[in-house]
Formats: C-alpha cells, structure tokens, sequence
C-alpha cells in the first residue's frame, strides 16, 4: 500500500502519523502546522473533512505541507468523495458513520479513481449502532465493525485498505488490535483516540502501543495528544527509536541529585533540540556527575560528563577527546555535533 510515496506495511519501516490541529478554513496555519511537524520527523498527515470548502482544501494543504494528506470524513460520505477528487492521498472514514451500501459503493468507487488507500477507522466511542443503539465497546464489538466494513468495500471490488482500532483504554486498544491481526493481515494504523495532555498522554500511548509493536503488529502509529502536531510526532518518534523500529537521534541524561554542579536539564534540551532540528542520528549523553557519567558518555557515540571540580570529559566513539572546563562542554559538544551534521548531509 502507498500513502502518496510512503509505503505502508509489506516490511516497510512503521512510519508516523500525526493530524492538523486548527480549523480546516486556516488553510495557512494548517500548512504552517504541518511543515513542522514534517521536520520534525512526521510521514503522513490526516487532515479533518468537515464541509464541502475543507474538502476542496487537500489539495492546496497537499502541495504546501510536503507530507501526504489523509481526509479524515465523518457522517458524510459525499466529503470523501470530493477530498479523494480534489487530491487527497488517502481517506479516512468510521463504520460508526459512514452510512449504508450507497455510502460504500460511492467511497470505493472514489477512491479507485483516484488510486488511493481507504482506512476503516473503528473508534471504541462511536460504533456502528445495533437495533438502534450503539453496542458496549467490547473487542468483539471492535474486531467486528473493521470485518464488516472490510467486507462491505471488498464486495464492491475495493481492497486497498487499512484498519485502525482505538480507544482511551490502553488494556482495550491492545486486546482488540490484537484479536484482530489474528483474523486479517491487513495493513493496520496504531493509537488511542485520545490519549491526553502530553506527558500522561505519551506514557498511556506508549503503554497500548509498545506491546502491539514488538509483536509485530502496525505500520503506522498516531501518538494523539493535546498538544501540537510536532509534538505528536516527537513523542511516536521516540517510541520507535526506543524499540529498535526507527533509527534517530537520542539524548541520554542523567535525572540529577545533589552531586550534579551544573544547570543540566535545560542543557539537555539544548541539545535534544539542536539533534532533531539537524537531523542527527547519534546517542549523545549529557551526564551531570562523575558516578555515571563517564560510563554512560563513554558508551554514547558523543557525550559529556562534567565534573566535581569544575572540569569535565568530552567523549567520542568510547575515549575521551578533551577535557575542558565544565562552562565550555556544551560548546564542544554542539561543535562537535555540527561537524557530525555536515559530515552526514555531505
């Protein structure tokens, strides 16, 4: 499956979603949203489909954002059908709302035209109704609601499809993506619905979605926080590089204690920051004393360790290359990672 020249699944590398936060008329300050969140790491976007004017949109977003554009299309089908006609790259759609055979047949047949990919996107909080009313978020209920509207596309000669199924619970979210892989091989999009602010919302994402990834299930992950684009995709980012599915750059810091002589934490942001915006791909330690430090520096590709007595070590590749005063190590780390950049992007 391709997402405009991203592929998905098949061995392909899990790649990282994100979704444009602002109101689908700001087409510049969607543009401006996903620019960053494309540097910082970002593969694919989704983009929400309200009305006929957003629909009309994708393609400008498409052409300015640099990302791929998924529509993403609730409670009218017609929203699919003029988004996959005027240039989106995917579609979206919930069997929770999507409507009957006439709502399926006309998405198919859009998406056909356009050569694009469809995600049946099942959310635990809006599922297809039974006698009238929306059934308990069970996996059962979950696993089948995708079955269904798969069957439903593939009865009208579609099959170039993706599934998702979420939810808040992290437990749930698990149970119903695994129940799932065992009875389709699908293409399969990871997240919750809405895992919260950033901090509590990136360890509840971490805690459903690490578990489905060394299994070997997903190829595409969403960390859906209440905060900007970018830093969903910084917080997915980390979570692959953290278990061996992405390469990246990481920084590792000490938590401090009473030994630490130095302001480390906002160094080690310093440095986090200058890492992602260079695009290194290098373990670089920042250590604030000298119980760990010089172990875990010596053990990064670059690091620093300061020291009690207002000089530190500068490690490269597991030897030290200077000793300097502890105020001149940040500049010689970052010096030394510019080089590294340069060297990397020729």
């Amino acid at each position: 499956m391709r997402i405009g020249p991203v592929i998905v699944g098949g061995g392909a590398p899990v790649s990282i979603q994100t979704m444009a936060k602002a109101d689908p008329s700001d087409v510049e300050r969607i543009v401006r949203q996903l620019a960053q969140a494309r540097r910082a790491g970002c593969d694919i976007a989704r983009v929400a489909v309200p009305d006929l004017a957003a629909a009309r949109s994708i393609g400008r977003i498409r052409e300015r954002a640099g990302l791929p554009i998924v529509a993403d299309v609730h409670f009218d089908y017609r929203l699919a059908v003029e988004a996959a006609r005027c240039g989106a790259d995917g579609l979206r759609v919930n069997p929770g709302n999507l409507g009957g055979p006439r709502a399926v047949e006309a998405v198919a047949d859009a998406a056909r035209k356009a050569g694009i990919p469809i995600r049946v996107g099942v959310n635990a909080g809006s599922l297809p109704k039974a006698g009238g009313r929306p059934p308990a978020a069970t996996v059962d209920a979950m696993v089948r609601a995708a079955l269904d509207m798969i069957r439903q596309f593939e009865r009208c000669g579609f099959a170039d499809l993706k599934v998702s199924l979420k939810a808040f619970d992290a437990r749930l979210t698990i149970e119903a993506n695994r129940a799932f892989a065992r009875s389709s091989d699908r293409a399969m999009h990871l997240g919750l619905t809405e895992a919260g602010p950033p901090l509590s919302g990136a360890v509840r994402s971490a805690a459903a979605l690490a578990p489905l990834l060394l299994q070997g299930i997903g190829d595409t992950v969403r960390i859906s926080l209440s905060g900007p684009p970018a830093e969903e995709v910084r917080a997915a980012r980390t979570l692959l590089s953290c278990l061996g599915l992405r390469r990246g750059g990481a920084v590792v810091s000490c938590p401090t204690c009473g030994r630490t002589s130095v302001a480390l934490m906002p160094i080690a942001r310093r440095v986090e920051r200058f890492i992602e915006r260079n695009g290194i791909d290098r373990v670089v330690a920042v250590m604030g004393c000298e119980v760990n430090g010089p172990g875990e520096a010596r053990a990064a590709d670059l690091g620093i360790a300061f020291g009690p007595r207002g000089r530190g070590l500068l490690f490269e590749k597991g030897s030290v290359a200077e000793s300097a005063p502890n105020a001149e190590l940040e500049r010689l780390l970052l010096r030394r990672l510019r080089d590294t950049a340069e060297a990397d992007h020729g």
